[in-house]
């Protein structure tokens, strides 16, 4: 733009990598192809007019044609009879890009004037939790809104960057730290457990001497860093040594070393009676740190009626599990 000329105020937004978009111009080539669609569905301009979303001259939506096919450099229709028009090859081609959008667009403009509303719902979350918490939630969003489609990707770490992409629209997951440019909400609680093959002569003790644990590897997350150091700090609270040997990224994963006699871990339930596997024994850890909230998290400040929809349904968080009476299973 030269120094004396003059644009709107507003009409120029950013672009990719330091270019600019003229805001006008975006809004006129939609108003083009909107009248080149109108044309092509209903086969003719005066058809267009009385079928267009809002009130249009047939000289405006000859207008919008032409100077879409001036901007194109092809002829997209031709007039089959007097008040029939056709679409061209160009036109066809153009038509099946087009002619998807459009009809999503009226669909969906149609759903939000009437309050109702659909679409697909991206869900990020734990696997653990994809497995025990996130289906029966689900289930009750899926009564309340049977037209919210769910597409739900297994997270090896809690990830907010993908909410920040936009390939997301809520994570389920721990997050040790909540960025400013996120919500949360609390949907459920994790239990902490030692976990060690039932097999192994220390499990198989009334009470579990920590020091044996020195005799079994330490199985560990892979993937994620801060489960791996909550994992060794619950180790180092318990008064255990560990040697780190194998890793995986899901407790359904670890649980199946430990039942093997690979080693023991410590690993997250989402109830408080703990993970039950065939060749396991579960311990529920009681020290700080050993109960963590599970969130719901949606970037701020972005509105999504398809995240307040299932917020609306979201499970209420179990209560923070008491001390139960008695000893302990672990001595210290």
């Amino acid at each position: 733009m030269h120094d004396g000329d003059a644009a709107a105020p507003g009409r120029f937004g950013p672009g990719t990598k330091g270019t600019q978009f003229d805001k006008l111009e975006c809004m006129n080539s939609l108003d083009r192809l909107t009248g080149f669609y109108w044309v092509a569905r209903t086969g003719g301009y005066a058809r267009a007019v009385r079928a267009f979303p809002y009130p249009i001259t047939e000289p405006g939506v000859h207008q919008q044609v032409r100077r879409l096919e001036a901007e194109l450099g092809v002829r997209l229709f031709r007039r089959v009879a007097k008040d029939r028009m056709a679409p061209t090859s160009h036109g066809r081609a153009l038509l099946a890009v087009v002619g998807p959008f459009m009809d999503s667009l009226r669909v969906t403009v149609d759903a939000l004037r009437a309050g109702a509303f659909g679409g697909t719902l991206r869900i990020g979350a734990a696997a653990l939790l994809v497995q025990e918490l996130v289906p029966a939630w689900l289930r009750q969003l899926h009564r309340r809104h049977p037209d919210v489609d769910v597409t739900l990707t297994e997270l090896r770490a809690p990830d907010v960057a993908q909410l920040r992409s936009g390939e997301l629209d809520l994570v389920v997951d721990h997050l040790p730290e909540v960025p400013p440019d996120v919500e949360v909400r609390q949907v459920g609680r994790l239990w902490g457990f030692l976990v060690l093959p039932a097999a192994h002569p220390a499990a198989r003790a009334p009470r579990l001497d920590p020091r044996r644990l020195a005799e079994l590897p330490f199985l560990t997350f892979a993937a994620d860093p801060a489960s791996r150091s909550l994992q060794r700090r619950a180790v180092e609270a318990l008064g255990a040594s560990a040697r780190e040997r194998f890793a995986a990224d899901s407790t359904a994963s670890l649980l199946g070393f430990v039942a093997a006699g690979l080693g023991f871990s410590v690993v997250p339930a989402v109830h408080p009676a703990g993970p039950r596997r065939p060749g396991v024994r579960a311990i529920r850890l009681r020290l700080p740190g050993a109960e963590l909230p599970v969130h719901a998290a949606w970037l701020r400040g972005v509105p999504n009626p398809l995240v307040a929809a299932a917020l609306d349904v979201a499970p209420a968080p179990a209560a923070p599990a008491g001390r139960r009476s008695g000893r302990s299973a672990i001595t210290r």
